[in-house]
């Protein structure tokens, strides 16, 4: 008898969708609330009917899909570097985000992201809150981030252009004290 040994299949990742933006906003209710949960790597575990329904993807869809789904191409990513710090060291976060929906539309955000403690204090996920921004505060915001991504776009490469787009968002917070969540509500009154 031969033993003949049979490599194992290789796991291919579905092809990540490129989604083209196509310039039209769209909007959701004041009085709407967006929300949405991940595990620890980001998957999202839950999407309530607002999420579904302004993102255009199905509940199908969003269950395991990563949140970066609705990523849109225009937001810098040193904002996701610095929201991502904040929440894996067990800290809430405030950040005006811009989004991809399904047909390419986009959508604005004021997001309230916190981890989720197991009974333990072990972060086992994070939950997202996100409402209609201030359009004031849009006007302060839309500036710096297109400044941001410039610079991330200037760098020789991506690991270079996070590292200079984070240089000159810490910059930016630095008469805040630092922080975002400061940055946020000043751009708020609060």
């Amino acid at each position: 008898m031969v033993l003949t040994l049979s490599r194992p299949k290789e796991r291919t990742r579905p092809a990540r969708r490129v989604v083209t933006p196509t310039g039209r906003e769209r909007f959701f209710r004041e009085e709407d609330t967006i929300v949405s949960k991940t595990d620890v790597r980001g998957r999202i575990t839950y999407a309530n009917e607002v999420f579904i329904s302004v993102c255009g993807y199905s509940e199908a869809e969003l269950i395991g899909a990563p949140h970066s789904i609705v990523r849109h191409p225009a937001m810098p990513r040193c904002i996701f570097q610095l929201l991502w710090e904040e929440i894996a060291a067990g800290r809430e976060v405030f950040a005006f985000v811009l989004n991809l929906a399904k047909n390419g539309d986009h959508y604005w955000v004021f997001a309230h992201v916190c981890p989720t403690f197991d009974e333990s204090g072990r972060i086992v996920g994070y939950h997202s809150s996100r409402r209609v921004p201030s359009r004031p505060a849009l006007s302060k915001v839309e500036p710096l981030y297109r400044e941001l991504l410039a610079v991330e776009h200037e760098a020789s490469d991506r690991k270079a252009g996070l590292v200079a787009g984070r240089a000159r968002l810490d910059a930016a917070l630095e008469p805040y004290g630092g922080s975002a969540n400061a940055f946020a509500f000043a751009l708020l009154g609060f």
